[in-house]
């Protein structure tokens, strides 16, 4: 038996050792990628793609009731584990001017960027029971994400899709003039470019099966829209906090993942110059990497009451 998985969020369901027999009652089909490994214990090969989105299937179903998922092979298979640390400490963020983490529809969460999987807006009504609003550039994506709220009926009228009809914009097109936001999310592309992205794909995959390989595996696999925009993850945060400022008073915290460490002293220093009341910087595990969560909003202490 491996030992807690301690970097993971304290309310973080997955911080034990996956229960495989558990988790193959839930999708019997699991049980043909795992196997023991060195040390003895089960676990699967997590560069094989279906075993990765067949282990996420058991998690959503098992630990949050979700019925039916699935996404096609050429977009992004989330970790589980580490979308729901975001989800948590997102939680934290809106406990700290309440006496509890505050929980039901009143919250209204906005995710940008949702992708096929539509696994923010599951985890964070499953755990929460925050009404969420899932937006994308990508109809397929949303296509998808709607077959899965189809499939999960109970979830209709808790989480709504919107398409963002122009890449240029993050928010304009999504936030109406009476939408009022606890909080936004997003997971942003990291890379640069295509040849940026598979190259990092390539380093992940030799990570994973300790061999040399020219070939990156459709795991880490992902729609252009997903993986890589122009300028990167600098360029995408840079975009969204300068846009921020036109609905200051629509969203209470605006928070984005950051990847890479050393793009944390511009985007801070363009939150000075935006005058963002008030930001954070929350490190957080996403699976075996550390990665940050940025929060910023342009809302005082003292006017943080009512917004749900």
């Amino acid at each position: 038996m491996t030992a807690e998985k301690s970097n993971l969020h304290p309310r973080n369901l997955h911080r034990n050792p996956y229960d495989f027999d558990l988790l193959i009652s839930c999708v019997p089909e699991l049980k043909d990628f795992v196997s023991l490994n060195a040390y003895q214990n089960l676990t699967i090969d997590f560069s094989i793609p279906k075993a990765v989105k067949l282990l996420n299937k058991a998690l959503l179903m098992q630990y949050y009731n979700i019925q039916s998922w699935d996404i096609p092979d050429a977009n992004l298979c989330p970790p589980i584990p580490g979308r729901a640390d975001y989800v948590h400490y997102i939680a934290d963020l809106l406990a700290e001017d309440k006496s509890e983490v505050p929980t039901g529809n009143a919250v209204h969460g906005l995710d940008i960027g949702v992708g096929a999987n539509l696994v923010y807006p599951l985890l964070a009504h499953r755990s929460y029971g925050w009404k969420m609003l899932g937006t994308d550039i990508n109809q397929d994506s949303l296509n998808n994400a709607q077959q899965i709220l189809d499939h999960n009926p109970d979830l209709s009228s808790v989480i709504q899709l919107k398409k963002q009809p122009d890449s240029e914009f993050i928010f304009k097109n999504i936030i109406d003039p009476k939408d009022k936001f606890a909080f936004s999310m997003c997971n942003p592309p990291f890379h640069d470019s295509e040849e940026s992205a598979l190259k990092g794909n390539l380093r992940k995959t030799k990570n994973l099966t300790k061999t040399k390989t020219s070939k990156p595996l459709l795991n880490f696999g992902g729609m252009q829209s997903e993986l890589w925009c122009e300028g990167g993850e600098l360029a995408f945060i840079s975009r969204m906090i300068s846009e921020s400022v036109l609905f200051s008073s629509q969203v209470l915290w605006f928070t984005c993942l950051v990847s890479k460490k050393d793009n944390l002293f511009k985007l801070t220093n363009l939150l000075k110059k935006v005058k963002a009341v008030d930001f954070k910087i929350i490190e957080m595990a996403q699976g075996q990497k550390i990665s940050r969560m940025l929060a910023w909003t342009f809302v005082p202490q003292q006017n943080r009451n009512g917004w749900f």
